[in-house]
């Protein structure tokens, strides 16, 4: 497999999935909370090779790191307020 991504290339969601390594459901997360931006085209994801470069934006990964921890720090209050 070519493990070059294109900026102006469209890929689908498996070759996304397969490019970065991630499983689906945290390609939908990525999705889903706007780190990574798809079009839905016959209802199949569509993802410009330019979005998944910009997953390697240190600013995009800034926002993730903030994202998660923000997560992991609601999973620890609730977990707080059990014991």
């Amino acid at each position: 497999m070519n493990l070059e991504v294109r900026e102006h290339e469209i890929y689908t969601a498996q070759e996304t999935l397969s490019l970065l390594k991630i499983s689906k459901s945290t390609f939908l997360r990525l999705i889903k909370k706007g780190v990574l931006s798809a079009y839905k085209v016959g209802g199949q994801y569509r993802i410009l090779g330019r979005e998944i470069l910009a997953l390697f934006n240190p600013k995009v990964q800034a926002g993730a790191i903030k994202a998660f921890q923000k997560v992991r720090n609601g999973v620890k209050k609730k977990l707080e307020m059990v014991e």
